[in-house]
């Protein structure tokens, strides 16, 4: 089937199970309060504003963080369940529709066990992956890991909700070397790495830094410099004045040129480049070549960036320079194998407590890409806190002061919440608790090796009580001044609330578009905050509208015109 996708072309719309269900279950998931746990926390004074760990059902967190974020976050990674039937990954939204009810609380089994679990998947994925787009700022990106049993699935509902015809980018990663070991004929051994974004004529992809390391040879002055392509991409026939032979001066070897790839430079140009020494010979040191190659300098004023390829390689791996479709200006991004993930993690913890964690250097190459020194990253599927450590990595090295906010429930199986074992806290924060501090682990000859603190602090929060509670449920448990001013003006803005601006005294939470928005409310129970004509006389607001939410009106609607254009709300009954 195809619908209109909102820009003015028709993009094919994916069916499945339980769809007209969750469309818009993001609009109707409530607000929860999101609770700091000051002694998980590592910071001197926590807040919502500055490094998450937030332990919880990722849609309801996803949801909560809105008042805060929305339209904040510059890059979000997740790593979804693959649903290769081996996770043992539970569906628990809380939909109440009947055909939900033998799904909630489950965990979704193999193809032959389960006939739904796509469905099921789909119905997981579709609400979050609306959430997360409210999340990015303009110019963001959310890179999506996937294996081949979703990814087909994963770009029919992520082109639907960002309404596009194909991904902004789609990486392939190989993320494993090839085994005889295993049964099939195929050795699958990648997996994608999708990209979105909201609006894709503003989002900010920077390609890959070259560094000085990537120019190893130095010259006697002192400068460094790189062996780089003396071709180009152009055929004799294409550029007829770059297809001659050159002559090395000393050893008087005569090149000829490549009808496929002619010389970069014409005759005349080529004549000043030798002459300058710009022109590496394979008879020399530097060489090791067959060809004549061009040397280009590093210059540390005017740093150069190249675009990414998306092939993402080994770590080590180097582009064979002398290969046809060989380019100088495209960069690989690289990345360890999925082993090599799990090797880290056990350096941290001393033995193994995770299956499956991205390596550091996937994530930490996907941020370079896409992140700046100050954007906040996000992680709503955090697992091992891979994302947060490499955050905290990318600061140490370069300077940065990027946050991150990782999401994490706490048992993610069955076995899980049997053994009490929380992964948010036993292994979400602690890994990024101990890659701050510092950790010690022992080689394999037995020698114990320390490895540096990154320095940082996080906040670790909790999904906590719904804002709005059902009938009056929660007895003394109001929820704060700020907590509930967080969730009005959002409601009523849609943009984000910082709490340094609203004034308590005068129940001003903040304005927008010449509008104030006042709070008179005491979670105290100790007063009622009521909206009356000695609060209006008392107003010293320019703002020609003033929308007031209230827990009573003490006043008639002829004398609520006097004072111009002022729209009273009650707080919801349910809130007392």
């Amino acid at each position: 089937m195809a619908g209109e996708n909102g820009v003015g072309s028709c993009v094919p719309v994916i069916q499945f199970k339980g769809k007209t269900a969750v469309e818009s279950y993001h609009r109707v998931v409530p607000h929860h309060i999101l609770e700091i746990d000051e002694k998980l926390s590592l910071a001197k004074k926590p807040s919502l504003d500055g490094n998450l760990i937030i332990e919880g059902d990722n849609l309801v967190a996803l949801k909560s963080l809105l008042p805060t974020h929305a339209g904040k976050i510059k890059c979000i990674y997740i790593d979804p369940p693959y649903n290769t039937g081996e996770e043992k990954w539970i569906f628990n939204d809380n939909l109440t529709q009947p055909q939900f009810k033998e799904w909630i609380g489950q965990e979704v089994g193999k193809e032959a066990d389960d006939a739904c679990r796509h469905d099921k998947w789909c119905c997981m994925m579709y609400p979050r992956l609306h959430l997360l787009r409210e999340l990015l700022t303009d110019e963001g990106i959310l890179f999506v890991s996937i294996g081949e049993d979703e990814v087909h699935h994963l770009r029919m509902i992520a082109n639907e909700i960002f309404r596009t015809e194909k991904p902004l980018v789609t990486f392939v990663w190989r993320r494993r070397s090839p085994s005889g070991m295993r049964k099939d004929p195929v050795s699958i051994d990648h997996e994608y790495v999708l990209g979105y974004a909201s609006n894709p004529e503003c989002v900010e992809l920077s390609g890959l830094l070259v560094t000085e390391d990537q120019y190893p040879f130095v010259e006697k002055d002192g400068r460094r410099y790189a062996s780089t392509d003396l071709t180009i991409g152009a055929t004799s026939e294409d550029r007829p004045n770059q297809f001659y032979p050159i002559k090395n001066p000393r050893s008087g070897v005569e090149y000829a040129a490549n009808p496929n790839r002619v010389w970069r430079f014409e005759p005349d140009a080529m004549k000043d480049v030798i002459a300058k020494d710009l022109v590496i010979w394979p008879d020399e040191a530097d060489g090791d070549l067959k060809r004549p190659r061009y040397k280009t300098f590093f210059d540390p004023k005017n740093p150069k960036t190249k675009a990414v390829s998306s092939w993402i390689v080994g770590l080590g791996a180097e582009p064979d320079p002398e290969a046809e479709d060989y380019d100088e200006d495209i960069a690989e991004i690289s990345s360890g194998f999925t082993a090599e993930g799990g090797k880290l993690l056990r350096r941290i913890f001393g033995k193994k407590v995770f299956n499956y964690p991205k390596p550091l250097s996937l994530v930490e190459s996907l941020l370079k890409v896409a992140t700046k020194n100050n954007d906040v990253v996000l992680d709503s599927f955090a697992g091992s806190g891979t994302t947060g450590h490499a955050v905290l990595e990318m600061n140490k090295n370069d300077g940065g002061n990027r946050q991150f906010v990782l999401v994490q429930q706490p048992y993610e199986t069955k076995e899980n919440e049997a053994a009490k074992f929380n992964i948010c806290e036993k292994i979400t924060a602690d890994r990024v608790r101990r890659v701050i501090k510092g950790y010690s682990f022992k080689t394999q000859s037995g020698k114990t090796e320390k490895i540096e603190g990154l320095s940082g602090e996080f906040a670790y929060v909790r999904v906590a009580d719904k804002l709005m509670g059902e009938y009056r449920d929660l007895g003394n448990k109001l929820p704060s001044f700020e907590e509930v001013a967080r969730y009005v003006y959002f409601t009523e803005t849609s943009q984000n609330f910082e709490a340094t601006k609203m004034d308590k005294a005068t129940g001003k939470i903040g304005e927008w578009k010449n509008t104030s928005y006042y709070l008179l409310y005491s979670p105290n129970r100790k007063e009622d905050r009521a909206l009356d004509v000695t609060f209006l006389k008392s107003l010293k607001d320019k703002n020609p509208r003033k929308v007031i939410y209230c827990e009573k009106v003490w006043l008639h609607r002829e004398d609520l015109a006097k004072f111009g254009d002022v729209r009273p709300m009650l707080v919801p009954f349910n809130l007392k």
